[in-house]
């Protein structure tokens, strides 16, 4: 097809009209959320310090920091399945001045598994953008027998109920729950607040068995402290390439992950949710911290706030549908 060099100049200006447009509109919206935004944000964490959601957003705090010209306080509220940070988050003002670090248990699974949560995953929160995704790891203290998820069924049989688990959060939690009922096992949970306790537990023999990221065992595992029965996701992980899926261990349909991702009360400013999605997915779409997120055995995603939102209301879905076919009890 034939374009003349008028009409192609044209459009060549058109582009670069469009593009300095939409660069001007993006700066305008920064400078909006940047005028609104006039003392230190907090950033909550729903668990101790150390675990999978305290690290990644430490990762991320320069960009928040640099996109609003404030700098970001994170404040952990270690509490059982995350309920406590969350809640404050959900009735702080939404004027850009606190924003929290959700997961998949915060803002998915608690929906169903609290006959009464004091907030709404999808209705008190402006979802912001998803950090990253990973599989569990069904963790183990050395003194259990074996090496594959066989082993631990049949060792969990022959005493049924006397293995504890050690509950860091509510998709650990219901993970373990729904592959404890498609095995036939009977175990007894021990809730923690938050990753780094359950894996002091899980070293120190207080507890025998855990669910927990790729991330949280790998030094564990390295040191010989822990061992690996099988991750949850249908790939194993990057970090933990010996450690088989379960699916090929032959537990078939079982795909529980593990994801995170950044949260704003409802009603807060589209313009500050729009200011900090971009400067999260910014960061993590760079070279070096997209290896940091690698090294750590997560994969990273940066969504828009309408995807995230959906991921959130396919995940409700998703983990209602497991609490009630496997039996598991509300709290």
């Amino acid at each position: 097809m034939f374009i003349s060099p008028l009409t192609l100049h044209y459009l060549r200006a058109t582009a670069l009209a469009f593009t300095a447009s939409m660069v001007t509109a993006v700066l305008s919206t920064d400078a909006v959320a940047q005028s609104a935004v006039k003392r230190p944000i907090r950033a909550l964490v729903a668990s101790a310090a150390g675990g999978p959601s305290d690290i990644q957003i430490r990762l991320l705090v320069p960009a928040l920091t640099a996109a609003f010209g404030q700098s970001v306080i994170v404040d952990n509220r270690p509490s059982n399945n995350g309920v406590v940070a969350t809640e404050i988050a959900a009735r702080s003002p939404p004027d850009g001045h606190t924003f929290t670090v959700g997961n998949s248990g915060t803002h998915a699974v608690n929906a169903t598994l609290y006959a009464q949560l004091p907030y709404d995953p999808v209705r008190d929160f402006a979802a912001i953008t998803q950090f990253s995704t990973t599989g569990m790891v069904v963790a183990a203290n050395p003194r259990l027998p074996g090496t594959a998820i066989g082993d631990l069924a049949a060792a969990a049989k022959k005493q049924p109920g006397k293995l504890n688990v050690a509950i860091p959060g509510a998709t650990g939690e219901i993970a373990g729950d729904a592959l404890w009922a498609q095995l036939g096992l009977q175990m007894t949970n021990v809730r923690y607040k938050g990753s780094a306790p359950s894996e002091l537990a899980l070293v120190s023999g207080e507890a025998d068995l855990s669910l927990l990221t790729p991330l949280a065992t790998l030094t564990h595992l390295q040191a010989g402290k822990l061992k690996a029965y099988g991750v949850t996701s249908p790939q194993r992980s990057p970090i933990l390439p010996d450690v088989p899926t379960l699916a090929e261990q032959g537990v078939q349909g079982f795909d529980i992950q593990f994801w995170n991702g950044l949260f704003a009360p409802a009603k807060t400013p589209a313009t500050i949710v729009r200011t900090a999605q971009r400067a999260i997915a910014q960061a993590l779409r760079e070279p070096e911290t997209a290896e940091r997120f690698k090294q750590l055995g997560l994969a990273t995603v940066g969504n828009t706030p309408e995807e995230f939102t959906e991921i959130v209301k396919r995940d409700v879905a998703k983990f209602r549908k497991i609490i009630i076919d496997s039996g598991i009890p509300r709290l």
